[in-house]
């Protein structure tokens, strides 16, 4: 066990300084990503090269299987560079995690076979069970990453075949994740948002498709685990939510140092002092680092804590969920006013697309409009501390 922890050490650290060490390539393409729509060729190429889209695939299958702190470490690095290429890595990332639930060969030729990238979208949709598998037509929405993907996955409730809704023992849907090419499919380009513009979010259909058993799992199910690592007990909602909170710190982080740096150099129209000698700038930018450095500071602590107890207890406990969850919310608001505040310090200079801002503006907005960020998970987290739950 010692071995593995010193390994996994090494190899996390590798991954961050690999991310780090990009950063220039990704800002570089950030542009073009934005014009485009989706990830560079360049981009995708030196994530895929430095193993980056196989952080969270198990170490059985040549992945990092590395614990959430390096993850969310990774996705920050990227993050500060370009919002899109973050948003995408960490959604494949995560997806990736799939493999922990299905059998060797199957998850060698989805994982093993380049790019080895696979991509899905939320839930939605019926499949049939026919023999040997399952029949699906449907379109699904939200699929970041899916224009650099190989696979496709999609989260879908199960009928038998006279149509009528399998059922868990407790009497909720049973759902499935299938997985099929992305040749089987046809993807729709939807993806005309203001902010993640490069993310490639689109809409992808298939029409009666047979899905082979062997490429359906029960996702986030612990008894269908072949994979024993702590980590695939957490769980891909938990890990979605603290990878992209990492996002959120990336672009604020990103944004306040463009201010600080502005700050430094600029004085401001009618002003009788430069930005760095006005005590109100000062001490908004103290106040403000100040959040920023509490935001991070809680989530990687409230990750942290997770982590071991999932590896000393090997059970990924309800209290630890809710943690996660509110650490996640909270991290996102509080790193989009990071955002808003240093985009006002900024002035007239933040509306120009030249400068360092407005993408990542709208990029953060756009982050804090998606599910990891509803208001919603407030509401659960404080229902569960009033039923001392």
């Amino acid at each position: 066990m010692g071995e593995e922890t010193c390994m996994d050490a090494n190899v996390g650290f590798d991954l961050v300084e690999r991310a780090r060490a990009l950063a220039p390539l990704i800002a570089g393409e950030a542009d073009a990503i934005e014009q485009a729509r989706r990830l560079t060729a360049p981009v995708v190429a030196a994530l895929i090269e430095n193993g980056l889209y196989r952080t969270l695939l198990p170490q059985s299958l040549g992945g990092a299987e590395a614990p959430p702190e390096i993850f969310m470490q990774v996705l920050e690095e990227i993050a500060k560079a370009d919002a899109s290429t973050a948003w995408c890595l960490g959604q494949c990332s995560v997806c990736a995690m799939i493999a922990a639930s299905l059998d060797r060969d199957t998850a060698h030729e989805i994982f093993n076979a380049p790019p080895g990238i696979l991509a899905w979208g939320a839930i939605a949709h019926e499949a049939r069970a026919v023999e040997g598998g399952y029949r699906v037509t449907a379109r699904w929405d939200f699929a970041s990453g899916s224009r650099q993907a190989s696979w496709l996955g999609a989260h879908v409730r199960i009928t038998g075949a006279d149509g009528a809704p399998r059922k868990n023992a407790d009497g909720s849907p049973q759902v499935r994740t299938i997985l099929f090419p992305v040749a089987s499919a046809v993807l729709h380009d939807v993806w005309h948002a203001i902010g993640l513009a490069g993310t490639g979010t689109d809409s992808y259909e298939a029409c009666d498709l047979f899905i082979p058993e062997r490429f359906t799992a029960f996702r986030d199910v612990p008894s269908a685990l072949r994979e024993t690592g702590p980590l695939y007990k957490l769980g891909t909602g938990s890990a979605f939510s603290l990878g992209f909170a990492a996002v959120s710190l990336g672009v604020a982080r990103a944004t306040l140092d463009a201010t600080i740096a502005l700050a430094r150099g600029k004085h401001q129209s009618l002003a009788t002092k430069a930005m760095r000698d006005n005590a109100a700038v000062q001490g908004l930018i103290g106040r403000t680092e100040g959040d920023l450095r509490a935001a991070r500071a809680y989530l990687y602590a409230t990750a942290g804590a997770m982590w071991r107890d999932l590896t000393a207890s090997g059970e990924f406990r309800e209290p630890h969920r809710s943690a996660v969850r509110l650490a996640s919310t909270w991290t996102i608001h509080q790193s989009a006013k990071v955002v808003d505040t240093a985009y006002h310090m900024a002035g007239a200079t933040a509306v120009f697309r030249n400068n360092p801002f407005e993408r990542r503006f709208r990029d953060m907005h756009a982050i804090a409009q998606q599910i990891q960020a509803r208001d919603t998970h407030y509401e659960d987290v404080g229902r569960a501390i009033l039923a001392g739950d």
